[in-house]
């Protein structure tokens, strides 16, 4: 019977292992290599989970081999996995399976205005919620994003120089703080990993990403249902 059992930890281990290594093949665009080494190397930037479990992952990789090595017959293997090993790597091999849903880690709900809205009533937000971003949307759908820092810009050029009061200014009189302030959509089905890519597309391409925003079907006449911001994807690390 331990023979057996150990059969299947080993069995199991290879198939965990398997299905991590052909995720990271396929997250590894256009990279030729299949050493699972190196392709922990090149997911390890653009990855949360690999970040998180590249120490057990890189032990993972050692003990396959040794398994490999060690196979003396069809299905028969001298050297065994632990059972919590087995049970560890089974639980990473599903989180890139299964991913988990972007909405997960995104900021909910999303306050967007029209641009005739007060910027009192966006400070309101800010003082309450201590959000930091807000789509800003016409009849037609998304138009551009209002920032904190846009807001701070504004306001230290304005009411320090003795400009307009505060409660004059609508949004639409700081869009032209927002150039070069990129954004992209996502659909309410988007994985966590889906877009942890666009923010390294972003990054690789030497251009800041402010926000994804999450709508229904991805698209920006959409209404947002959740917005997601570097900073969120720090949360990815915090997932269970």
């Amino acid at each position: 019977m331990a023979v057996i059992q150990n059969e299947k930890r080993s069995e199991r281990f290879e198939v965990a292992f398997n299905q991590i290594h052909r995720w990271m093949q396929r997250n590894a665009r256009n990279e030729t290599t299949d050493k699972f080494s190196e392709l922990l190397r090149i997911n390890y930037p653009r990855h949360s989970i690999i970040r998180k479990y590249y120490h057990d992952l890189k032990m993972y990789g050692r003990l396959r081999n040794s398994l490999v090595h060690d196979k003396i017959a069809l299905d028969f293997y001298i050297a065994e996995p632990h059972e919590k090993v087995v049970e560890k790597i089974e639980i990473i091999a599903s989180q890139v399976s299964d991913p988990k849903n972007a909405l997960e880690i995104a900021t909910r709900p999303v306050f967007y205005f029209k641009e005739d809205t007060s910027l009192v009533d966006v400070l309101k937000i800010i003082r309450k919620r201590a959000y930091s971003q807000f789509p800003v949307y016409d009849e037609n759908g998304f138009k551009w994003l209002l920032t904190s820092n846009c807001i701070a810009q504004w306001l230290a050029s304005n009411l320090l120089e003795g400009g307009r009061t505060i409660e004059d200014v609508k949004i639409s009189d700081l869009e032209y703080l927002h150039s070069k302030r990129f954004v992209e959509f996502a659909t309410k089905n988007s994985d966590i990993f889906s877009v942890e890519d666009i923010f390294e597309k972003y990054h690789l391409e030497n251009r800041k990403l402010e926000a994804v925003l999450i709508t229904e079907n991805g698209k920006t006449s959409d209404r947002p249902i959740g917005i997601i911001t570097p900073w969120d994807l720090v949360e990815i690390d915090a997932l269970d």
